[in-house]
């Protein structure tokens, strides 16, 4: 596997590792892929949307006239599907949009989304993510400093302290931060750059080698 720069938040370069090729060198999957995605996406979705059938429309307990004799045609009820006001008809009701995947498609999903981040030269590895200011322009200097474009994805050591950062991102609607248990596909597709701690990276591949 190729090797990769580890750089300060002065973008000064520091050392040089070796990304596992377990995890960032796999056979991309994106079959796999897309179905993780696409199960994190509807996961998210609330479902609540309902639309009322006719017994459950209040009113329309009369018979709104006579069965025969008006020359118009028989109606039982101002609540069925046919009035203005009635009930819906195949409406949609509450439902869980979420599915199921097993273990070795998460895992293989996950592999093939850092594999593409990896081969797009979309990786980026800092010896820290720990800051001392919670200053958003400190950040935004940062950013400019090591030459970071589009959607930035920040992903820390459990066992780091990320709170500055994460105070310091906030307001920045292109950087978000992430811990290292809590990488998932769509926010590793989602972002153009993904800004690795050292340590992340090395929990990382502990946990899917």
């Amino acid at each position: 596997m190729a090797k990769v720069e580890v750089k300060n938040l002065k973008n000064e370069v520091t050392k040089d590792i070796t990304l596992n090729k377990e995890v960032f060198g796999v056979e991309v999957n994106d079959v796999v892929l897309k179905k993780a995605i696409d199960l994190q996406l509807k996961a998210s979705r609330q479902g609540t949307a309902k639309t009322k059938t006719r017994s459950e429309v209040s009113g329309g307990g009369r018979k709104p006239w006579r069965q025969k004799g008006t020359g118009r045609a028989r109606q039982g009820s101002t609540r069925a599907t046919q009035w203005v006001g009635g009930g819906i008809a195949g409406g949609v009701q509450p439902r869980n949009y979420t599915f199921k995947i097993n273990k070795k498609e998460r895992v293989l999903a996950l592999k093939s989304a850092l594999t593409h981040k990896a081969n797009d030269k979309e990786i980026v590895v800092v010896d820290s993510l720990t800051i001392k200011s919670i200053k958003t322009k400190d950040i935004k200097a940062m950013v400019e400093s090591m030459k970071l474009n589009g959607k930035i994805l920040f992903v820390a050591s459990t066992t780091s302290d990320v709170e500055n950062l994460y105070m310091a991102t906030r307001n920045l609607g292109y950087a978000y931060v992430l811990m290292s248990d809590e990488l998932n596909c769509y926010d590793l597709i989602n972002a153009n750059t993904v800004v690795f701690e050292e340590a992340a990276i090395n929990e990382v591949e502990e946990a899917l080698k």
